[in-house]
């Protein structure tokens, strides 16, 4: 120990360049910290989730929710089991111990699905593993005086691939309000008196509606795609197309059926202060900072908030940021430290009395 106090003293310029190339590259790398709501390790906790389209709760638990947890419910290192069952949806979620492999065990929890005999009606069921990063980092609520389909068309169109191009952030997900369609109504009646049915109109709705690649066109330096673009651009177009032709005429989609701009049936409703809303939940990139993402967000989203960009009435709100509680929770870590690093100085002057002795101990702390 004494030769390395000599050595120290002998060499008083190189302890300092190397104590301060050691600051450096620890600021550098505080820098550099990913900053996140949530460690990163694997969750011991698996759903199994299917879907029962067009079925009561009750249908749901007897003919999917309870087949399922008996074929799950032998797995080693389960500890717990739980179900939901929802109109047209079964969900069984399984907590394991943990330090279990899941990947292993998602395996095995595949192949007893995979033996497990269910209504036709289901889909297969899906595995999901718990990864609280695959949550939004922000929420948003557009709302306002506009209608619902305008709200709706805004997010989709405008507000979406706006915020999609802010750095770290990987995709947008608009829910709510309501999303346009184009509605075919057949009359069935006067479908049956010209001997035509139901299938006739969609096949030729749906050949009708198709873009198709026609192969590549090559130059002595260049090379052009060709397709075919078949596209409806307006009710008009469905409503001209031909369902049958022979010699007594042509019949046409609008003289049995109404076509007309409608809206989706809706299976979800966001609101905000009692009012209905359109939502839109902003996912980072896997790699990406959740402060410094959801920064750059707020600052994009002053320019919409601030700028012409929003029609008169309509405003667009923070429902939840997830890099708030990121930085309340670091402000207090530090605010923890310097309030020890200040009570262990205060200390050590207490016991020594002597203030250099105290700085020399003191310069250490960090």
């Amino acid at each position: 120990m004494r030769t390395l106090v000599d050595l120290a003293v002998r060499r008083r310029v190189s302890v300092v360049m190397s104590a301060l190339a050691v600051v450096a590259f620890g600021l550098v790398a505080y820098g550099r910290l990913s900053l996140e709501l949530f460690p990163d390790i694997a969750y011991p906790s698996i759903t199994v989730q299917t879907e029962f389209p067009d079925t009561a709760p009750q249908e749901v638990e007897n003919l999917v929710t309870r087949p399922v947890e008996e074929v799950v419910g032998v797995l080693r290192g389960l500890q717990n089991i739980h179900s939901v069952s929802r109109p047209g949806i079964s969900e069984v979620t399984l907590e394991f111990a943990w330090g279990t492999d899941m990947d292993l065990l998602s395996m095995e929890i595949r192949e007893k699905l995979d033996r497990l005999i269910l209504p036709e009606e289901t889909t297969d069921p899906v595995v999901l593993r718990f990864d609280p990063s695959l949550d939004p980092i922000v929420r948003l609520a557009l709302s306002g005086d506009a209608d619902l389909t305008v709200l709706r068309r805004l997010a989709d169109k405008q507000i979406k691939q706006d915020f999609e191009t802010v750095i770290g952030v990987a995709a947008a997900q608009v829910k709510g309000g309501l999303e346009e369609e184009i509605q075919v109504d057949v009359d069935q009646g006067r479908l049956a008196a010209l001997g035509l049915s139901l299938d006739d109109v969609r096949q030729v709705v749906g050949v009708g509606n198709v873009n198709l690649p026609g192969g590549a066109l090559r130059g002595l330096d260049s090379q052009y795609l060709i397709r075919t673009i078949n596209e409806f651009d307006d009710t008009q177009e469905i409503a001209d197309l031909i369902v049958r032709r022979d010699g007594s005429g042509q019949v046409r989609v609008g003289d049995v059926a109404t076509v007309v701009w409608g809206s989706k049936e809706r299976e979800e409703i966001t609101r905000v202060d009692g009012r209905e809303s359109v939502e839109i939940s902003i996912y980072k990139e896997g790699d990406a900072n959740t402060v410094t993402a959801a920064r750059n967000l707020r600052a994009r989203l002053a320019e919409w908030q601030t700028g012409d960009k929003l029609p008169p009435g309509v405003i667009l709100t923070v429902l939840f940021d997830q890099s708030r509680f990121i930085q309340q929770a670091v402000d207090e870590v530090r605010n923890a430290a310097l309030i020890g690093g200040v009570l262990a100085v205060l200390l050590l002057l207490l016991f020594l009395r002597d203030l250099r002795s105290t700085l020399i101990i003191a310069t250490s702390i960090p």
